[in-house]
C-alpha cells in the first residue's frame, strides 16, 4: 500500500508485518485513538466487534484492515491498550514519526477518528466511527463502491 510504503507495521503481539503484503487489495481503516480518553475507550469495542464481524467471521474475509495510529503518552500505554481492547489488526508503531505526518494529512483534531482510505491513501470517508455507529456492517458496502478494490465478500 503507497501510504505506507516502506515502512514497518506490528501486530499486537508486538510482531513486524509487511505493509505491502497485509494492505495489498484492501480497504484500510486509519484509527487515531489513545488509551486515555472515554471516547475511545466507548468506541474500540465497537470496532472491535465490527472488524471481527467483517474480517474474521465472514467467509470469505472482507478485504478490511485496520492500522491503529497511537496518540497514546507512552510505547508502554500503545501496548496495554492494544493487548487490553483492540481486535487483530494491525498499528504503526508508536515511536514511527510518520505518524504525526498521517494526523497532519488527515486533519487530526480529535480522537478516536477513524479514516477509511483507498490503497493510495485517498479519502473514502473521515466519518468511519460515525457510519459503523449509525448502519453497522451495512456501511462497509458503500465503502466498497467507491473504494476499486477487487471484493467477493458477501453478506450473510
Amino acid at each position: 500500500m503507497d501510504l505506507f510504503s516502506g515502512r514497518i507495521l506490528i501486530n499486537k503481539y508486538g510482531d513486524q508485518v509487511d505493509p505491502e503484503e497485509a494492505l495489498q487489495n484492501k480497504i484500510v481503516g486509519l484509527y487515531f485513538s489513545a488509551s486515555c480518553g472515554s471516547p475511545c475507550r466507548d468506541f474500540t469495542p465497537i470496532l472491535c466487534d465490527f472488524y471481527t464481524e467483517l474480517v474474521e467471521e465472514s467467509y470469505p474475509s472482507a478485504q478490511f484492515e485496520i492500522v491503529f495510529i497511537s496518540l497514546d503518552k507512552s510505547p508502554e500505554d500503545m501496548v496495554d491498550y492494544m493487548h487490553e481492547m483492540h481486535g487483530e489488526w494491525l498499528a504503526l508503531p508508536w515511536h514511527d514519526p510518520y505518524k504525526h505526518d498521517l494526523k497532519k494529512k488527515y486533519n487530526i483534531t480529535a480522537i478516536p477518528k477513524l479514516v477509511i482510505v483507498k490503497q493510495s491513501g485517498e479519502v473514502i470517508t473521515d466519518k468511519g466511527r460515525k457510519q459503523i455507529r449509525e448502519r453497522g456492517l451495512a456501511c462497509f458496502h458503500t465503502w466498497l463502491e467507491v473504494a476499486d478494490v477487487f471484493q467477493n465478500f458477501t453478506s450473510k
